[in-house]
């Protein structure tokens, strides 16, 4: 792989069902993201957007094709890693569009559970944390439960926690929808700062036009395959 590329998918298929019921959402996807990239993944309801994320994020199985994440094959036909929780805790961040803070945790404790699991010490998890919330500008909720938050603050806490074990590749799944337009271009202007200086690969969920033109690229799936389009900045 290139020391660009950040995710490399070669002719991905998902298949659910048997027999008469089969229903093949994604036939042969082949795609390449690079690092410091955010992409725009948009397609109609039910085409397998979130499907595809999931494969991405070795969430459910593909049915066959090839994955690798950074320099690491982790999926040919069959998952190659024997231990794809700890891929996800590693190398990829979560966002979704509901934050999924857990509300009795405050804000800190929710952004260094990750780290935490992953055997760093809660004095380096809370400074790392720290800092996180600073370059997210959310470190004056640090103390704060996620109900004493707006939405758009929570979504950023949801940022940090993503970002907390370092991840090579954020997948976020619609993570604008419940906000109003002020707080989602935040939020996307956000992930693009994220992606250009954390050198992180994004790829965004998204039926929103407004966010689209914020992204470098744009991911589509048609006829079951993947297409991707330049992005139409407006004059």
């Amino acid at each position: 792989m290139s020391t660009q590329q950040s995710i490399k998918i070669e002719n991905l298929v998902k298949e659910f069902g048997k027999g008469d019921s089969l229903l093949r959402v994604i036939d042969g996807a082949s795609f390449t993201v690079n690092k410091g990239e955010l992409i725009a993944l948009i397609a109609p309801s039910g085409a397998g957007k979130t499907t595809l994320l999931m494969m991405i994020g070795c969430v459910i199985n593909p049915t066959s094709g090839t994955i690798w994440l950074g320099d690491e094959k982790v999926y040919e036909d069959k998952w190659i890693t024997h231990n794809s929780r700890k891929i996800r805790r590693e190398k990829i961040g979560f966002i979704f569009q509901a934050h999924y803070l857990i509300p009795f945790l405050n804000v800190i404790e929710n952004v260094t559970l990750v780290p935490q699991t992953n055997g760093v010490s809660e004095k380096q998890a809370k400074a790392d944390a720290m800092k996180l919330l600073e370059y997210l500008d959310i470190a004056d909720k640090a103390y704060s439960k996620p109900s004493a938050l707006s939405g758009g603050q929570n979504q950023r806490v949801a940022i940090a926690r993503a970002l907390a074990n370092n991840p090579q590749i954020i997948l976020a799944d619609e993570p604008t929808a419940a906000l109003d337009s002020a707080r989602a271009l935040s939020v996307i202007q956000m992930l693009k700062k994220i992606a250009t200086e954390q050198n992180v690969a994004i790829i965004m969920v998204t039926h929103d036009e407004r966010m689209v033109q914020r992204c470098d690229k744009i991911m589509k799936i048609e006829n079951k395959k993947i297409v991707f389009e330049t992005v139409d900045v407006p004059s």
